[in-house]
Parts: C-alpha cells; sequence; structure tokens
C-alpha cells in the first residue's frame, strides 16, 4: 500500500498528560465528594448550582421550547433505536437443558440495576447520544438510567432534555466530563446511588475516566473521538466521498478521517477537494485540524488488500463505496458499524438510522462490537443435578482434581460420591 496522505504522529507526553490529570481528578472526587466535583465544574464549565440535577419544571420549559420539526426528528429517531433494540433483544434467550440424566444447566439474561449515561455536550449538544444510550438500556429492563450532560452557559440544549426525558431518563444533571464520570461511579450526585455501569462517548479525558473506572463500575466500551473509514474504488464519487469525511471530522480535532481507495485518480481527487469541502462548513476550524492531525488517504493494490488494511486499523465507521458493496459485509470483519453503498451514510448512523452510535474506536473493534442491548443484561449460569447426576459429575471431578493437586476440591466430590452411595445402597 502507498500512503498519499498521512496522519501526524501522537504526542505520546500529551496522551500522559491527560492520564495524570485524570488520575488526580478521580482521586479528588472519591475523596471529596459533591464538593470537589463542584469545584471542578465550576474551573471547568464556570458553573457550580447548590444541585446539578435539572428540576422537572426546567424540564417541562425546556420541552415545550423545541420546534416541531425537531421534536418530529428526535421522535422518529427515538422510534429507529427502540424498534432496533427491541428486536436485538428478540434474539436473547434464556437457556435451560438436560445435558445428563439429572443433570440441568442453564443461563438467564439480567439487566444491571443502575447506570450512569454520558452525553456529550461541550463543542455540540449531542441530542443522539441520549436516546443511544437509554433507550437500550430501558429496552434491557434497567431500573434506573441516571443522565450527565455538561451544561453550556450554564443550561442544556432544550432538544437534549425533551430527548432525555422521553428515553426514560430516571434523572438529568448538569455537569460534564471526568468530574460527571466520577460523581456517578462514586455516588457523588445527592439522592443518586453509586451506578453500577457507566456507558456513553467523550473527548480522550472521559475515555481515560472511564478506563480508570473500570472495575470499580462496568463500561459499555472505550468510545473516544469518533473515526470514519471509507473504502472506494473508482466508481466512487470524489465528492461524496471528500463530503462524508468532512462529515465526520466536524467531531473532534482528534478524530479520524481515512479513506483507503484501488483508484489513484479517486484518491488524488479527493485530496485536491478537501479544501473547498472543508470551506464550506461552519465547524471549518475542528474538521481541518481533524484532516490535518488525523486524515489518511491510503492506495492499495486490489480489493483484498482493501479489505486487510480496512480490517488492520478496525474503524469505528466504515462506509463502502465499491461496486457490488453489498459482498463486504461478509468480508470485513473488524469495524463498529457498516454502512453499505453511497445511500447510506455516517451521519444517518450517529443521527436517526437505528444502530447505536457508541462504537468502538482506536482498533478496539478488533475485539468488540459498540453499545446494544445486550451490553446491559449479565449472562448468569445455574446448575441443578439429582443425587445420580451429581455422582456421574463427582467421579470425573474428582479424578481432575486430584491430578491437579487440589485435593479439597476432591474431597467435595468423594464425599457425595461415598454418602450417596451409601443411601442408595440403603
Amino acid at each position: 500500500m502507498e500512503h498519499l496522505k498521512r496522519a501526524g504522529a501522537a504526542d505520546a507526553a500529551d496522551l500522559s498528560a491527560v492520564t495524570d490529570t485524570v488520575t488526580g481528578m478521580l482521586r479528588d472526587i472519591r475523596d471529596g465528594g459533591i464538593d470537589a466535583v463542584r469545584t471542578y465544574s465550576q474551573r471547568l464549565d464556570d458553573y457550580a448550582p447548590d444541585d446539578f440535577r435539572v428540576a422537572e419544571e426546567t424540564i417541562e420549559r425546556a420541552i415545550d421550547e423545541v420546534p416541531d420539526d425537531l421534536r418530529r426528528a428526535i421522535d422518529f429517531a427515538h422510534d429507529q433505536v427502540r424498534r432496533f433494540a427491541e428486536a436485538q433483544l428478540g434474539t436473547l434467550a434464556n437457556l435451560e437443558l438436560e445435558t445428563e440424566p439429572g443433570v440441568v444447566l442453564g443461563h438467564r439474561h439480567i439487566p444491571v440495576d443502575r447506570v450512569g449515561a454520558y452525553v456529550p455536550g461541550g463543542r455540540y449538544s449531542l441530542i443522539a447520544s441520549s436516546y443511544m444510550s437509554i433507550i437500550p438500556a430501558k429496552v434491557a429492563g434497567v431500573k434506573e438510567v441516571h443522565v450527565a450532560t455538561p451544561p453550556r452557559a450554564g443550561r442544556i440544549h432544550p432538544g437534549l432534555l425533551y430527548s432525555a426525558h422521553r428515553a426514560g431518563a430516571d434523572t438529568i444533571h448538569a455537569v460534564g466530563g471526568v468530574q460527571a464520570l466520577a460523581a456517578l461511579a462514586y455516588g457523588a450526585l445527592p439522592g443518586v446511588a453509586p451506578v453500577d455501569m457507566l456507558v456513553g462517548p467523550g473527548n480522550r479525558y472521559v475515555v481515560e475516566a472511564k478506563r480508570q473506572l473500570f472495575g470499580q463500575v462496568g463500561i459499555d466500551l472505550l468510545a473516544g473521538p469518533t473515526e470514519i473509514g471509507i473504502i472506494a474504488d473508482d466508481t466512487a464519487d470524489p465528492f461524496i466521498v471528500a463530503c462524508d469525511l468532512v462529515g465526520q471530522a466536524e467531531h473532534d480535532p482528534f478524530s479520524r478521517a481515512i479513506l483507503i481507495t484501488t483508484s489513484r485518480q479517486l484518491a488524488m481527487a479527493v485530496i485536491g477537494q478537501m479544501d473547498e469541502h472543508l470551506s464550506a462548513v461552519s465547524t471549518e476550524e475542528v474538521a481541518r485540524q481533524c484532516w490535518e492531525n488525523g486524515g489518511e488517504v491510503i492506495l492499495v493494490a486490489d480489493e483484498d488488500e482493501m479489505v486487510a488494511v480496512c480490517d488492520d486499523y478496525a474503524i469505528e465507521h466504515v462506509e463502502v463505496l465499491v461496486r457490488e458493496p453489498e459482498r463486504f459485509i461478509e468480508r470485513l470483519t473488524h469495524y463498529g458499524s457498516l454502512f453499505v453503498g453511497e445511500e447510506a451514510t455516517v451521519a444517518y448512523g450517529d443521527k436517526v438510522s437505528g444502530p447505536n452510535h457508541i462504537l468502538p474506536t482506536k482498533r478496539a473493534a478488533r475485539f468488540t462490537g459498540g453499545l446494544w442491548v445486550g451490553k446491559f443484561l449479565k449472562t448468569v449460569t445455574y446448575q441443578r443435578m439429582d443425587r445420580p447426576g451429581s455422582m456421574l459429575m463427582a467421579e470425573h471431578c474428582e479424578v481432575e482434581s486430584l491430578a491437579e493437586g487440589m485435593d479439597a476440591h476432591a474431597r467435595t466430590a468423594t464425599v457425595r460420591l461415598e454418602r450417596y452411595a451409601r443411601r442408595q445402597a440403603s
């Protein structure tokens, strides 16, 4: 493969500083509780109310402010996300089977009790992230979902409040960033017990906070600054390719936008058009930083190399703009979500189409998919046996335990063999 444009190198010192900053913030909030949350919120968001929880009357006023066209769009997206989550839940079933006479094994899917849903809102008010987190949790049967989202100039976008309320949030809190995640995990918000799980995307600090809090709480995945990869051949329209790359680049200066193509002509045309597309959007400053820092154009020899490179990068969103794009549903294996053909652009998945937009980044798609209803379920197993079934297990357990040198394990089996054999004899 040939790089026609390379991404900038990551600054290891900068990443180390993020880790150290987050470590200190988590320690302060763990030890200082709500007072420390308030201190960081004042410093970072210029907002430190007595109570971060958004009052019901504030939510009701915000709902009245939402324009009708936005309300219809949010309602449409809610319906799409809910229908897809319900269909996903329908593929999951409790299980019970008798593997040997008298030996019954099973599993159950049990929802998490309490979830903290982080909704980014610093640079943009990401309305969609509210329902992407809340609806699958509620469909799964989660009892409590508590939302945290950063205030902008002391308030939350009315559309976001409407969306979170409609999706079923139990509480909404105007607090952002690391301090929000720590407050949810440590139970620092009055009236909200420590959550069992944190979900939602965010910037580098949010992702690092989730990484450090994992174990204290569960997490969905490490969904950091967004990524788009487009695989394209000579049938792709360079205007569409450039437009869609910029469409994701506006998220964050540290996002990534990658083109992998078999066509040098297409690659050069896209590179040549990027300045025009960047200049066409009001978010040019952020998008341009992303393209300069995280933009890549890779020329590959053929379709096989295109697939190999794309899977090696394990990109969050992958658009397929080639002849017969449907074939790539089977060919590609490492991605967060796939957008097949020109008609299915990434922005639809970000906002309204239904599959979740909280997806793995930084090559995590090699080992995990995105957030879905199943992430909120614990699959737990059980077993029960009658005495003949227990004796069958005991025979094999005793032998293996002794071979391992675990005499106490063996003894639990031996005791049952002897006890149940005597009772059978009597």
